[in-house]
Formats: structure tokens, sequence, C-alpha cells
């Protein structure tokens, strides 16, 4: 009977915790979407114009010669902005974690390759996470005011952090790509929007600052 009772007791605290879990996940997607939904645009014409756009890295390729449907959105949506004069400099701000692997490297030389001058270009190399770079735009970059570029729920994502500092940032949505592709990096979101949350309340810092670099 007390072997019966400590198994329904374990088997009920499982089931609270999921739940809680579950309920935690589901409100945290809805703060941030909700809370940053007035600063997300997906039309150019509405889109504020800002000094610098914040472009946020991704890997280049998912596999050995495919490109990866995330980085060429973000491409074209930054190329699209400067084109149009919604911004006068592109702030590059990615993983380079290893000489293997540069994020910004490679979104600079596409950046160019599609008419972009290299004296418009700035480069983050310490854009390890989202926090990191919404952070390093502010102290090493200098900028208050600025227009994030990803998709939109990584926007919705890098706006909440903003907006928790009290910056002044919009964001552009690059295209996003088909549901069946995206399923896992958009189950991986949901776990980061609560990860975020604990950060902010934790005033989790960028892992790496410097001296300040001026965009001019």
């Amino acid at each position: 009977m007390n072997r019966y009772m400590g198994l329904r007791t374990i088997r009920r605290t499982v089931i609270l915790l999921v739940l809680t879990l579950a309920a935690l996940i589901l409100w945290a997607d809805f703060k941030v979407t909700d809370s940053t939904k007035a600063q997300n645009f997906s039309n150019l014409a509405a889109l504020p114009t800002n000094k610098v756009g914040l472009l946020l890295g991704t890997a280049k390729h998912i596999k050995k010669g495919i490109i990866n449907p995330y980085y060429q959105n973000r491409i074209d949506a930054a190329v699209a902005l400067f084109q149009s004069g919604k911004i006068s400099y592109i702030l590059i701000s990615g993983d380079n974690s290893t000489i293997h692997y540069n994020e910004p490297k490679m979104m600079k030389a596409d950046l160019m390759a599609r008419g972009i001058p290299a004296d418009k270009i700035f480069v983050d190399d310490a854009g390890l996470r989202t926090l990191d770079s919404i952070l390093r735009c502010r102290y090493v970059f200098g900028q208050d005011s600025f227009t994030i570029i990803s998709q939109r729920f990584h926007n919705e994502r890098a706006l909440y952090i903003a907006n928790h500092k009290e910056l002044h940032a919009v964001a552009f949505n690059a295209k996003d790509v088909d549901e069946e592709f995206g399923i896992k990096v958009m189950a991986r979101e949901k776990l980061a929007r609560v990860k975020v949350m604990l950060d902010l309340m934790l005033n989790k810092q960028a892992k790496f600052y410097g001296e300040q670099i001026e965009i001019k």
C-alpha cells in the first residue's frame, strides 16, 4: 500500500512538473510575441529609418553545398533595407568561435558581393548569442536606436531583450522558411524564450565587451 501511494505521488509530481513547464513555455512565447508586435515590420515602406541595421548571424550552410535559407533570406533583407535607405550601415553580429566557423565574415563577403560598400559594414565577432548581440550593439558600438534584421520569431526575442534594456529598437522580418524545414528551429525557439527571461531576471551580461567601436 505504501509503495503504491509512493508511486502515485511520484507520478502526480511528474505530471505537475510537466504541466508547469508547458505553462511556462506557453506564457513566455505569448509574452515575447505580444509585447513586441508593434515594433516588428514586414512592410518595408512602413519601417522607420535608423542609422544602423543589426544583422543577426546564422550558419551559411545546413550541410555541404546547401545554403541555409535563414541565412540567405537575412542577406536579402539587409540588402533591401540598405538599398531603400532605411539603414545607412549594417552591423553584422554573429559567432566567430573557431577559425573554421565565422558567421560575420561570411555575411560580410556576401553583402559586398551584392554591392554593399565595405565601409558601410561593421563586424561584431563576439555576438555569440542574441543577448550578446543586443548588449554589444549598445555598449561596444554605441547604438541605442537600431533596426534588427532576422526572421520574425528571432526578431521578437531580440526586441524583447532590447525593450528590457530600455533601447529603442525596431525589427524588419526577413522571409521565413517552409514550416517543415523550420520545425526544429521553432521548437528550440520556444525554449530559448524561457531562457532569455531567466537571463534577464539574473541580469546576464555579454561574454565579451572590449573597446568601443564608433560607427560613423
